[in-house]
């Protein structure tokens, strides 16, 4: 087996997948790529903008240079977003940018270069690569930039690489890498909710949908909340995301190092989606036909005007939002002033009483508080 075959047969055995978008030259890559066997489970998509139009069209805007580190960045970022919604659920992945200008049949001015980018959750890196001009035929040149790909691609994998072996003294590489938060990305509103696996991952994508969550503050995750989630979980027969809100409609906004401390109480646990979404109507928007796991105090918020500023037509408004996203309510009872109610204490207009479930208490009853619960973690 070549250096080359190892090398790809190590990327297809890992968990990363990957969207590839170049332009100039790159292609050789993904033909190595796809020589392999294993390539559908890494390979999500790949584009190839050779016309110049098409590039401008990928990339929303006319770079003034179109090999560059912005254009390789932006096809790596746009590659990115991509593959988070093209990949299973919480599957890590990445986005590949090459931009390149090679050997042709007509005279070039300037050099012969390639930039390559690879976008991760946490990491934008970019490769700087200049070729002497008239040292290599295109063929050669091609191949050096397409090994330079898989080498950046084996890089964000953590996996062992080979040296570049067409690379010469003449030849001028480079590399940086930019840490980025997809966190921050979140809390500026670029992206509308984020994944976070029990093992660190993040993944995000436009909508999740089908899937049950339980939303809170978590400070802290206790017992409670494990066993609500656990009674839920064996009604719907699915696995259950908690849920935190970067934004309360009651409390401040949580900063960094605050949601930092509270997502590690969920590692090797359970999955975690971040979003700034305060409201369940809005919650029903990012996750479409998906129900919502409720403590009968929260049940009892949702049904009651006054938190909707006294306007009975915003309480109408929200409900018939979430049943229109195919939105749906599993209710546990709670003690409301050292009385055990249940859904049934609950008055529901009747054109909504289909939005909610019961989880009954033959599958979970627990009468201490959320505050003194809170008291013996």
């Amino acid at each position: 087996m070549s250096p080359l075959t190892e090398l790809i047969t190590a990327i297809h055995a890992h968990p990363m997948k990957l969207v590839y978008e170049f332009t100039g030259a790159g292609a050789q890559a993904l033909t190595w790529l796809h020589s392999v066997g294993g390539s559908s489970r890494t390979i999500l998509a790949a584009h190839d903008h050779y016309a110049t139009t098409a590039l401008i069209e990928r990339l929303g805007f006319e770079p003034p240079q179109f090999t560059s580190a912005q254009v390789a960045q932006t096809l790596a970022t746009q590659a990115f977003f991509a593959a988070s919604r093209l990949a299973p659920r919480l599957s890590p992945v990445m986005g590949v940018g090459c931009t390149a200008t090679i050997a042709t049949d007509r005279l070039k001015w300037g050099d012969h270069r390639a930039v390559i980018t690879v976008c991760t959750a946490t990491t934008l890196t970019t490769y700087r690569l200049t070729m002497p001009k008239g040292a290599r035929s295109r063929e050669q040149e091609e191949s050096l930039v397409s090994q330079l790909v898989i080498q950046a691609i084996t890089h964000a994998c953590n996996l062992p690489d080979q040296p570049l072996t067409d690379l010469t003294p003449a030849d001028q590489l480079s590399h940086e890498t930019q840490h980025i938060s997809l966190i921050d990305r979140l809390r500026l509103g670029e992206i509308e909710w984020l994944a976070v696996s029990p093992d660190g991952q993040l993944t995000t994508a436009p909508t999740l949908s089908n899937i049950t969550l339980l939303s809170g503050s978590f400070n802290p995750l206790h017992d409670g909340h494990r066993q609500l989630a656990e009674a839920a979980a064996s009604m719907v027969n699915q696995a259950v995301y908690f849920e935190l809100p970067l934004i309360n409609a009651d409390k401040p906004p949580l900063d960094q190092a605050e949601t930092e401390r509270r997502l590690r109480q969920f590692v090797g646990y359970a999955p975690v989606l971040l979003t700034r979404a305060p409201l369940f109507s809005q919650k029903a928007t990012l996750f479409p036909k998906s129900s919502f796991i409720l403590g009968l105090d929260t049940a009892i918020r949702l049904l009651q005007p006054r938190f909707y500023h006294e306007d009975p037509a915003q309480m109408y408004e929200a409900l018939h939002h979430i049943q229109q996203s195919g939105g749906h309510f599993l209710v546990a009872g709670r003690k409301v002033d050292e009385t055990h109610l249940t859904l049934a204490d609950l008055t529901i207009p009747p054109q909504y009483q289909t939005l909610f479930t019961e989880i009954p208490a033959s599958r979970f009853r627990l009468d201490i508080s959320s505050t003194a619960l809170r008291q013996v973690q």
